[in-house]
């Protein structure tokens, strides 16, 4: 398979200007921290309910929520 990786959509790149672009590519991609690495903040609980675990009709008045 000779599929180039980067290809030049409108106008003509020389091949140095493609080795640029894919060196400031590269260099980006190596500098992200790894997803691992990342906290999660998200919620310690869902925020929806399972219906079926619900004790069924409450009035619009009802003081549970």
């Amino acid at each position: 398979m000779n599929t180039p990786d980067i290809r030049v959509e409108k106008g003509h790149a020389e091949p140095e200007e493609v080795a640029a672009i894919t060196a400031v590519l590269l260099a980006r991609a190596a500098a992200r921290p790894a997803p691992a690495a990342q906290t999660h903040r998200g919620r310690a609980k869902a925020g929806w309910r399972r219906l079926e675990r619900e004790g069924g009709f409450r009035a619009p008045h009802s003081w549970h929520g």
